[in-house]
């Protein structure tokens, strides 16, 4: 008795992998045009019958989420932001309440990570977190949504992007650390952050940097800001920068804890003195910021709150609910590194 036609035999015959003859007799998109008529080609001549069944069991809920992180670069081997592990243990956390299981991967350039996950059905929804350039990888967003998968994302909270968005309210967060230092007697203040489309939280805080000394009738100079990706080297660099240019100043807004904490070792290597020649504030709260010297002023994102509602917007979902974007508020926490009293 001849043995039954699998999908295995298409693959092998086809030369591709189980998985993506599974996806071209879906006909999902993730498999381009003469790759999925190959396989329908082979499947025909084999006499090949998808397994309803099996095919229905595939389709069924997995009660699990993917948390994709984007790699960073690290003093250390970990490639997580310190940002996202706080706000890791809360989606955790929630799943576990929620029932759900959680699969946690990176998200890297080479890899189709907008693919490998919800087609596949290892998971039912997707979490994306990361600072990587956005306009490299949008097109992955852009594709996840053309098929119809389930996924939100920490970042800039903007009309037109892809997907749901939970996000910090960047531009106020910008604008009252640039007023705390105003309120210091602090006037020429640069900042240190990549303000571009790519990065567009950055580009956010730098926005309210700028609103806050519109408010004092203050135009920023261009020699006072700095391009700085999120990396303490990046920070230092940067500020270097700035020492060693040609504007005097008094005051620097980084647009991140990492970026100023780099900038701290540049002005301490310089004999600049921080508070008194010159104050620094970052923004994210990570926990080295409590432990610099001088224990740094930043603006605190609520990460308990963003995986919580991380979790429960994809949920929302997968239940074919709607769901819309949500901005929570920035905390400013003053610290030794602006000349102000801890409060």
């Amino acid at each position: 008795m001849q043995e039954k036609t699998t999908s295995f035999d298409i693959a092998q015959l086809a030369g591709v992998s189980q998985p993506t003859v599974s996806r071209a007799l879906r006909g999902s998109k993730s498999v381009s045009e003469s790759t999925r008529q190959r396989i329908e080609e082979i499947a025909r001549r084999l006499n090949y019958k998808v397994d309803k069944n099996a095919s229905n069991l595939r389709s069924q809920q997995s009660h699990t989420l993917a948390l994709l992180i984007f790699e960073d670069p690290t003093p250390d081997k970990s490639l997580i932001n310190p940002f996202f592990l706080s706000m890791l243990g809360s989606i955790t956390r929630t799943c576990a309440v929620r029932k759900y299981d959680l699969l946690i991967s990176f998200q890297q350039e080479s890899a189709d990570w907008h693919v490998d996950y919800q087609d596949s059905r290892k998971a039912d929804g997707l979490i994306l977190l990361g600072y990587g350039d956005f306009e490299t990888y949008r097109w992955r967003l852009d594709r996840l949504v053309e098929q119809g998968a389930h996924f939100v994302r920490w970042g800039a909270v903007e009309a037109g992007h892809p997907g749901a968005t939970i996000g910090c309210d960047n531009v106020r967060g910008g604008l009252d650390v640039t007023r705390h230092l105003l309120a210091q007697g602090r006037r020429r203040i640069a900042f240190l952050g990549a303000a571009t489309s790519g990065f567009p939280e950055f580009r956010d805080r730098w926005l309210g940097y700028r609103q806050a000394l519109g408010e004092i009738g203050v135009d920023p100079s261009p020699g006072l800001r700095q391009d700085a990706w999120n990396t303490e080297e990046s920070g230092h660099d940067a500020a270097e920068a700035l020492i060693y240019g040609r504007e005097a100043f008094d005051a620097v807004v980084c647009a991140s804890d990492l970026i100023a904490l780099g900038a701290l070792r540049a002005l301490q290597e310089a004999g600049r003195s921080v508070p008194d020649d010159v104050a620094v504030t970052g923004f994210d709260d990570i926990l080295a910021a409590g432990f610099a010297n001088p224990p740094l002023t930043t603006v605190a994102q609520d990460s308990a709150a963003a995986g919580e509602l991380l979790v429960s917007t994809l949920l929302r979902a997968i239940q074919k609910l709607p769901v819309d974007n949500a901005m929570l508020p920035a905390k400013l926490v003053v610290r030794r590194s602006c000349g102000a009293r801890v409060c």
